[in-house]
């Protein structure tokens, strides 16, 4: 039944709202139980399972055209971006039982992260403090903070320069 009120919420009042509206965004979140940081930038046009098992840290953004697949628990840490086409999908289904009994694994983005257009996260996944996984990127691991990821499956690639950040006065959106 929640799933069903949440749909009709999100069609109706979330996903024709314009791009600015990200305060009343984050209300209609908070309303269905997401625990929703300051600052949080959530974009019309994400898709949400189940907007109960989200936990969005401060000044974190996610785009248009990213799918939540929130089976499980899906936290976003704290300044983390998610963009465009991203799918994190926290449910799965056994695959060694003939029911197919669903699964669900919950999916860490560390904070000051960035998850690039079309990355695909498997369930159960963490993804470390400040990596970067590139664009269409299959994560089925976990990566480790401060590293640029990629690929198909997803491998630590090199190490993220930290001289040129400065995460004490940095925000994502001013």
């Amino acid at each position: 039944m929640a799933r069903i009120i949440w749909m009709i919420f999100y069609l109706f009042l979330f996903r024709y709202t314009p791009n600015p509206f990200h305060s009343w965004r984050a209300t209609i979140l908070r309303f269905f139980g997401a625990k929703v940081g300051k600052g949080v930038h959530v974009y019309p046009k994400v898709k949400i399972w189940a907007p109960w098992n989200l936990e969005l840290e401060d000044y974190c953004g996610v785009a248009n055209d990213v799918n939540l697949y929130s089976q499980g628990k899906i936290t976003i840490g704290k300044k983390a971006v998610i963009s465009q086409g991203a799918h994190l999908c926290a449910g799965t289904h056994d695959y060694t039982h003939p029911g197919f009994p669903q699964i669900s694994k919950p999916i860490n983005i560390g904070g000051h992260s960035w998850i690039a257009a079309e990355a695909f996260i498997h369930p159960g996944i963490n993804i470390g403090e400040g990596a970067v996984i590139g664009a269409r990127s299959v994560v089925t691991k976990n990566m480790p903070a401060w590293m640029v990821c990629s690929g198909h499956p997803c491998n630590p690639i090199k190490t993220r320069n930290l001289n040129s950040l400065s995460l004490e006065s940095s925000t994502i959106f001013s």
